[in-house]
């Protein structure tokens, strides 16, 4: 795992000089950022955290399991003594000391990391087939990840592997979002599409059970047992009775 200590800034506005509307996902994304110094609006956050270096299972050639909701990412970090980066952790080790856009820098790069990738329509009876195997082939057929670590340019300058692209991650956001889907989770770095593969943007329009064919996750962990940032979110994010 990588230790990061960095001043977060919750409200962070960037000039973005060059960009496009995608219509069919209804999003702007932006191709290229101002290199002028990033203006902070709010009070910054002190943290001290450990994220893993690559997408789970941490492992640099590993394959990111996919089709797991935020629950099932939760259980498999703690089973490891680990838990799921908050959104301003995941922020911070990927924008880097200099709060870079893209963890490699201020223009996107289908070169650096993995996106870009063309569109492949999916059937989603056989996305959520309950026989394995036709589940499994459907999700080779769309499979457009790299092992971890594959694109050796797609590092943030804390060391941090694959944070924008790839597979979507899950993290659990500082603060609720109560009238999002999300309400607590967050989807973090975009996949491996024509999506806002930046580090700022975040995909709240998805409930924590949601699981997907591209969404992955990674893990962080608490530095002794130091205090979490005050206003942090603090409340349960156990699966709801059915």
């Amino acid at each position: 795992m990588q230790r990061i200590r960095f001043d977060h800034c919750p409200k962070l506005a960037r000039r973005c000089l060059d960009k496009e509307y995608d219509k069919p996902n209804h999003i702007t994304i932006c191709r290229r950022f101002a290199t002028s110094k990033p203006i902070c609006n709010s009070p910054r956050i002190a943290l001290d955290f450990c994220i893993d270096q690559y997408e789970y299972p941490n492992e640099l050639g590993g394959r990111p399991p996919v089709m797991l909701s935020f629950y099932e990412a939760k259980a498999l970090c703690e089973a490891e003594t680990k838990r799921l980066c908050y959104e301003s952790e995941w922020v911070s080790a990927c924008e880097g000391p200099d709060e870079k856009p893209f963890p490699y820098g201020y223009a996107r790069s289908s070169e650096r990391c993995n996106i870009d990738n063309r569109w492949v329509d999916p059937h989603l009876d056989r996305v959520y087939a309950k026989d394995p195997e036709v589940q499994r082939a459907e999700l080779a057929r769309l499979d457009r990840s790299l092992p971890s670590g594959a694109k050796s340019g797609c590092v943030s300058d804390f060391g941090v592997y694959d944070l924008t692209g790839n597979v979507d991650e899950w993290a659990l956001a500082d603060q609720e979002r109560p009238h999002e889907r999300s309400k607590f989770a967050a989807l973090k770095g975009g996949a491996w599409g024509h999506v806002r593969n930046a580090c700022r943007p975040v995909t709240t329009s998805h409930a924590p059970s949601f699981q997907y064919y591209f969404i992955g996750f990674r893990c962080c962990s608490d530095v002794g047992g130091l205090p979490q940032p005050a206003g942090r979110l603090a409340r349960s994010t156990k699966r709801p009775a059915p």
